[in-house]
Formats: structure tokens, C-alpha cells, sequence
């Protein structure tokens, strides 16, 4: 009980407090700091949000930061571990998160927000960087640029996750330099962007190298690493995470654990965590995120909320035991003096096909002034399941390369001049292009 009512006491603090404006992060090199008094940042973070596996609208997820009930809850148990971030994967741009973010600031807590949500995102067979995903982007900059607890954005999550999907990742770094052109021009606070990558063995390198090479204007700010490798029982050698902290001894930019958290034995016991604070990986990494806080059907959780109510689990406790016996030494913004440089683009070949040369911004009046040149536009009433068969239908009628005005391809890098139009706009364009293509046969019949 005496737990409970300190969690309450907490609660009504954060909830009652006018927000405090938190110090923004800024980032030198490879390092985060504060931005009044230049100590180095490291990342203690969790993963809050429900899982979105199985979620393909916004109308499927639950947006943790709309819930000011629950962040009233939750927020003190997050501060309780000892926790300054928190990651959060889709935010309902349609709600108001003002409580919660008020929260967080108070409780000092930082955030790192994807930009996608469930069906509004780069899909990696069928990747694409079009108005409507850019519209969603811009539209979660816009409503969380205000909160100085805005650590950063993702602008993609695994979206290449092996070697055969190396295509859509000019498509992400074509999201990255969009969103990142959209924050300076509209002169908002320099938040920066980034990817959070999966840990594939045949392509790790070879993404980080990708979306930290060449054009910076459209290269990553940060660098998220989603690692599992550390499972009971384990080490610092055995889970490989010496020789991830060598691979990123040079990188130019912050990179953290996005996630990290093995439950291949539970309860967890955490003993990463006292490395990932520790001499060896600080130099090079700014701190992780552990998956996740809530308790579902994957075993990730560190706290069972049931009927609104949260209870800790063992996974909680151990790791706000492990939380609490760090102490991560830093620099000083002041006498730190960035060394590292872009690395080199990674060479194309068996692993890697991923092309440098990105898809052109989205541009909605190019694509409203293609559609109204068009002698007929697609009906809305036509369903989304129709829409395969109909581009299959105009694209085969037109031949091999008939459909490559509306067509992308991250691996050559060609993108046809509406490649990024909205889907409704792609198709009235295919479907006037092959009723012109049969017109001009049959005329062709008569000379």
C-alpha cells in the first residue's frame, strides 16, 4: 500500500503542476547534450505503446498520449525506474496529447516519436513515398514541435529488414530529407530525424553506412538499433555487443538501442543493462530503449495493466534494481571535439541494391494539375480492393514501360514525374494513359 499511495502522490503532482519547459537536446557529433549547460545526454528509455502488429489504421491503435488517464497512471511508474525518455510508434494527429506531454515535461521525461502510423507507412514490398505519407509525416511534426521534450523523429522503423527489401530504403531516405527540409522551413526548434534499423547480419553495415552517406541534407541526424542479442545468460562478448560498439566507434551521428530487451528467458534480469552504461559502450552509444512497457501477448511487458488498473511484474522490478546501480559518465559539450566523419556509401551488390538516387518530394499541386488536364478521374465510390486489378488492367494494356510515369524504382533510381501522387490520382492517370494508348491504335490502322 505504502507503494501505491507514492505512485498516487506522484501522480497528482505531475497532473497538477503547471508544465515545466524541459532544456531541448541538442546533438554535437555523435553525442547528445543539453542545450543550457552542455552535459551529455544519455537515453534511458521504454517503449510506450501498445503493440501495433496487428493494427492497420489509426482507428486500430491505441495513441498512449492521448490518454491522460493513463498517462496519470503510468507516467510516476516510468519515473520510478529511473527512466528520462520514452519511445512512442503512432500518434493519432486528431487528438489532443497536451496532458500527457504536460506530464511528461514535469516528470522530465523526453520523447522520440515515430512518424508513421499503421497503414499510413513506407511499406517495404511495395515501398513509396507519395503526398499522402508526406501529409502524415508533416502532420505529427507539426503538432509535437511545440513540446520541448521532443527528443527526435523516426522517419522509418526496420522498413529494410533483409537483403531482399534493400530497394525501399531510398524511399525512407527520401522521408528523412523531406521532413527535414519541411522542420527548418516552416522555422521550427532543430529536431532531428531518424531511422531506427533492425539487427540483420548480412545488411547491418551496410544501412548503417547507407543512410549516413553522401548528401547530409537527406542522411539520418540519429541512428536507432533495434538488438536483441543480449539473452539470458549472457555477456558483453558473447551477445556480440563488443563488436557492435567497434562497428560504431566512428560514426558521425548518436546512435542508441532503440529497443533492446531479450525475453527468451523471463523474468529478465537486465544485466545489459549495467554495460550499455558502462566505460566500454558510452563512448559510442547514448543509451537504449527498453522493449516495452506494457504487458501483451508477446511477453515483452514490464507492467500487466488490467481493467485500467497497472501492476509491476517481476521484468519491472529487476530492471528498475539494474536502472538504478548506474551512473554513465560523459563529456562535456564543451571539451568534446568531433573526430568522426560520413562514412562512405556502401558498394551495390549481392546484399545491398539500395540506390542513392532518391524519389523527388511529393507535390500535390503537380499531382492536382495532372489530374485536372485528365478527360476522366477514378469515382471515389471505387473500393481500395478494387484498385490492384484496375492498375494491373491500364498497366498491362500500355505495355512493358507504359506505367513508368506513375512508377518507382529504389533500385535504379527512376522515378516517373507522378510517382508520388496519391493512389486515386496514379490510377486516373493509367486509366486515361491506356484509353489514349487504344485510340491512337485503331487510328493507326487506317495510315
Amino acid at each position: 500500500m505504502k507503494g501505491l499511495s507514492v505512485a498516487l502522490s506522484l501522480a497528482a503532482a505531475v497532473s497538477s503542476v503547471t508544465a515545466a519547459t524541459l532544456d531541448p537536446l541538442v546533438i554535437k557529433g555523435s553525442k547528445f547534450f543539453y542545450k543550457t549547460n552542455g552535459t551529455e545526454f544519455f537515453i534511458k528509455g521504454v517503449a510506450y505503446q501498445a503493440d501495433l502488429t496487428n493494427a492497420t489504421s489509426d482507428q486500430q491503435f491505441t495513441d498512449p498520449l492521448a490518454d491522460s488517464a493513463g498517462c496519470t497512471r503510468d507516467i510516476p511508474l516510468i519515473q520510478a525506474l529511473g527512466m528520462n525518455t520514452i519511445r512512442v510508434y503512432a500518434l493519432d494527429t486528431k487528438q489532443d496529447h497536451s496532458a500527457c506531454m504536460t506530464m511528461l515535461q514535469n516528470a522530465g521525461i523526453y520523447v522520440v516519436a515515430d512518424l508513421s502510423e499503421p497503414g499510413t507507412s513506407i511499406n517495404r514490398d511495395e515501398p513509396l513515398w507519395d503526398v499522402t505519407l508526406l501529409n502524415r509525416y508533416t502532420s505529427v511534426i507539426d503538432m509535437m514541435q511545440q513540446y520541448t521534450n521532443v527528443l527526435g523523429f523516426f522517419a522509418g522503423n526496420e522498413v529494410t529488414n533483409n537483403n531482399t527489401n534493400t530497394d525501399a530504403s531510398a524511399y525512407v531516405r527520401a522521408a528523412i530529407r523531406d521532413t527535414k527540409a519541411y522542420i527548418k522551413s516552416k522555422n521550427y526548434r532543430s529536431i532531428p530525424v531518424g531511422y531506427a534499423t533492425n539487427d540483420a547480419s548480412d545488411i547491418r553495415n551496410d544501412l548503417a553506412d547507407y543512410f549516413n552517406c553522401g548528401d547530409q541534407s537527406s542522411a539520418i541526424d540519429f541512428w536507432g538499433y533495434n538488438i536483441y542479442s543480449w539473452c539470458d545468460p549472457s555477456s558483453y562478448t558473447t551477445s556480440g555487443w563488443d563488436v557492435r560498439t567497434q562497428e560504431y566507434s566512428n560514426y558521425s551521428v548518436p546512435v542508441f538501442f532503440a529497443e533492446y530487451g531479450c525475453n527468451n528467458i523471463r523474468p529478465r534480469t537486465w544485466g545489459e543493462v549495467a554495460a550499455l552504461y558502462g566505460p566500454q559502450m558510452t563512448p559510442v552509444f547514448s543509451g537504449g530503449i527498453v522493449y516495452m512497457y506494457f504487458e501483451e501477448t508477446n511477453k515483452y511487458g514490464l507492467v500487466n495493466v488490467q481493467n485500467k488498473v497497472a501492476t509491476k511484474l517481476q521484468d519491472y522490478i529487476n530492471l528498475q534494481t539494474a536502472m538504478a546501480s548506474i551512473s554513465p559518465s560523459g563529456v562535456q559539450a564543451s571539451a568534446y571535439t568531433p573526430t568522426n566523419s560520413a562514412r562512405a556509401c556502401p558498394a551495390t551488390g549481392a546484399d545491398w541494391s539500395a540506390s542513392t538516387t532518391l524519389p523527388p518530394t511529393p507535390d500535390n499541386d503537380l499531382c492536382n494539375c495532372m489530374v485536372s488536364s485528365l478527360s476522366c478521374v477514378v469515382a471515389d465510390s471505387v473500393t481500395d480492393d478494387a484498385y490492384g486489378a484496375l492498375f494491373g488492367t491500364a498497366c498491362g494494356g500500355l505495355g512493358t514501360n507504359g506505367c513508368n510515369g506513375i512508377n518507382g524504382n529504389g533500385t535504379t533510381g527512376s522515378y516517373g514525374a507522378y510517382s508520388n501522387c496519391e493512389a486515386k490520382q496514379k490510377l486516373s492517370w493509367a486509366l486515361n494513359a491506356v484509353s489514349t494508348s487504344h485510340i491512337l491504335k485503331y487510328i493507326q490502322q487506317f495510315y
